[in-house]
């Protein structure tokens, strides 16, 4: 046992060198809320290529429980865990598979606890409820999304304090505005443009879903990075699968499309704007921040990353368009004699 303050656990070969030295005498006096137990556990293994999982199910020895792992594999590269609670059979080099399956079930049930996710999906398919029309927007939410989730768990997204707060309003600020849009606009034109704009938001709020799961990627995690995204797609064809005959139904027996599309859009943007002037609270408490040259050199990469990106998919569209209308067949023209 030592105290917190004894820093004789600072690396595993001085916590072994520790556990391994001279007992503590009778004599030795701590604090009860100051003492710390460490035990050394052998196992014999057959090889050092074996594959190794672990259970800590140390829940019930306190209200919030928060277990601490090194792994040190024989190829010398420490993989670093940190377990709340009863985290399950973790493996702690776990391959690619198990990763893949780990982190779509992690989307999948992120997307569905996501209230504002959902309502921002939900906003999208009210004037929109056919399949040629909906899959563009759904992609465009898709792929802008996925492109600030890789960014931000590949570390290129800012690490200021200000920066969750922001995400978070601006999140909010979406829902407003589609759900505005829905009572202005008959039918909204280049949805999937503002889908794709607000979806690099949405991307980053993900990422923070997944700053303290990354750690179960092992190294696969551009593989778990987009297996998350699938879970999440799998989520959002769930929602997709029961709202969009949901609002059919009720557009057919219970109200008319645009009494029905401007009533659910007011509701959404009543709710949407206390949530954005609530999280803005919370953003103000936070100080403006210092603009740097490197922060500026950022932005500028950014914007010109998503300029390209923008001006890709406004190409696609354009060659999609033109293939659509040059394989609708024109009626031919009746001359009178």
């Amino acid at each position: 046992m030592s105290l917190e303050s004894d820093r004789s656990f600072g690396s595993y070969e001085e916590a072994l060198a520790h556990v391994n030295g001279p007992a503590l005498t009778n004599d030795t006096s701590i604090f009860w809320e100051q003492g710390i137990m460490d035990v050394l556990f052998e196992y014999p293994i057959q090889s050092d290529q074996s594959h190794f999982a672990i259970h800590m199910a140390f829940d019930r020895l306190g209200i919030r429980v928060v277990t601490v792992v090194r792994f040190l594999p024989p190829s010398g590269v420490v993989r670093p865990y940190e377990l709340e609670g009863d985290a399950g059979l973790v493996p702690l080099d776990p391959r690619w598979h198990q990763a893949a399956w780990r982190f779509v079930k992690l989307g999948f049930f992120h997307i569905l606890d996501g209230t504002d996710h959902l309502l921002f999906l939900f906003c999208l398919v009210i004037p929109f409820r056919r399949l040629w029309t909906l899959v563009p927007i759904v992609t465009a939410f898709t792929v802008a999304h996925s492109i600030t989730l890789i960014s931000a768990a590949y570390n290129y997204a800012p690490g200021a304090l200000w920066f969750p707060p922001l995400i978070e309003v601006l999140i909010a600020m979406s829902i407003v505005y589609m759900a505005l849009e829905n009572i202005v606009a008959i039918t909204p034109h280049r949805r999937w443009l503002i889908t794709f704009l607000f979806g690099l938001v949405h991307g980053f709020g993900f990422s923070f879903g997944l700053q303290h799961t990354v750690q179960f990627a092992g190294s696969h995690l551009l593989m778990s990075l987009l297996s998350f995204n699938l879970g999440v797609e799998l989520g959002q064809l769930l929602v997709l699968a029961l709202v969009v005959p949901a609002l059919d139904l009720l557009f057919r027996f219970v109200v008319a499309e645009r009494m029905g599309t401007i009533i659910l859009s007011a509701i959404v943007a009543h709710t949407a704007w206390h949530w954005m002037t609530d999280r803005y609270e919370v953003l103000r408490m936070f100080p403006w921040p210092e603009i740097t040259a490197a922060d500026a050199a950022s932005a500028i990469r950014w914007v010109m990353a998503l300029v390209a990106v923008l001006s890709l998919a406004y190409l696609l569209s354009r060659a999609a368009a033109s293939a659509r209308a040059s394989g609708t067949p024109r009626t031919p023209s009746r001359i009178p004699k």
